[in-house]
């Protein structure tokens, strides 16, 4: 990497990785029990719930992400963990979310409760345990799981800006980026990837060119990224 590429994308980092840029994003919800929890008014479980439910949410434009996250969050009547726990889930065949349906969040919640009785925290679990027990998708070595990234990254990093970091046995070190399609576009354009699957290779591989940049935590790069996406519409 040269060092004006190296500069820019330190720049953007910086410059994004800064709340006001995420006002209307999904990490306003775990945010909000972030806050509570620190206040000793919500439990760490309301926050993994809130983070692992609203980054399932987190794809399409952040508008309409915030509004279906903040329906969902009403129909749990803002208890995300006891909702869970209490076991009567609205499961109906209609949206929730574009394509995802409320009776696949009643899938998620069931999950969620089985493994919520064996275990006090989501913490330590495998992408691999979280795709197939609490998300209930079918194992694939390949996958990138965005989702569970992006999840990781809000409850782990903790330098007190954008990300919550209520994880604290977990190494930012070891976070991969969320990879989607835009993230894939903005990566293969700055010449970080020339890769053509967008699959978990991919995002290790993009990690790891951040990871020269920031050895201690790659996901800054994420935020490099987004603003890329702001400074190249």
């Amino acid at each position: 990497m040269d060092n004006a590429l190296k500069e820019t994308l330190v720049g953007w980092a910086q410059e994004y990785n800064d709340p006001k840029y995420f006002e209307e994003d999904p990490i306003i919800f775990p945010r909000h029990f972030a806050g509570k929890y620190a206040m000793n008014e919500a439990s760490v479980q309301d926050v993994e719930v809130a983070a692992l439910l609203a980054s399932h949410l987190a794809w399409g434009r952040r508008a309409m992400i915030v509004r279906d996250c903040g329906r969902m969050l009403d129909e749990m009547d803002w208890k995300p963990y006891a909702y869970v726990m209490n076991g009567e889930y609205r499961d109906e065949e209609v949206s929730l979310h574009r394509t995802i349906k409320w009776s696949e969040f009643a899938g998620i919640c069931r999950r969620l409760k089985e493994t919520y009785m064996t275990r006090d925290t989501l913490e330590g679990m495998t992408d691999m345990e979280l795709r197939c027990m609490v998300f209930g998708q079918k194992e694939d070595r390949k996958a990138p799981n965005k989702k569970i990234s992006m999840m990781r990254r809000w409850l782990v990093r903790d330098d007190g800006k954008v990300d919550l970091g209520i994880w604290k046995s977990s190494d930012k070190k070891s976070l991969i980026i969320p990879l989607d399609v835009h993230v894939y576009a903005q990566a293969t354009e700055l010449g970080l990837t020339s890769r053509r699957q967008k699959d978990i290779v991919t995002a290790r591989e993009i990690t790891d060119v951040f990871k020269e940049i920031w050895p201690d935590d790659p996901c800054m790069g994420d935020f490099a990224l987004f603003g890329y996406g702001v400074n190249n519409k």
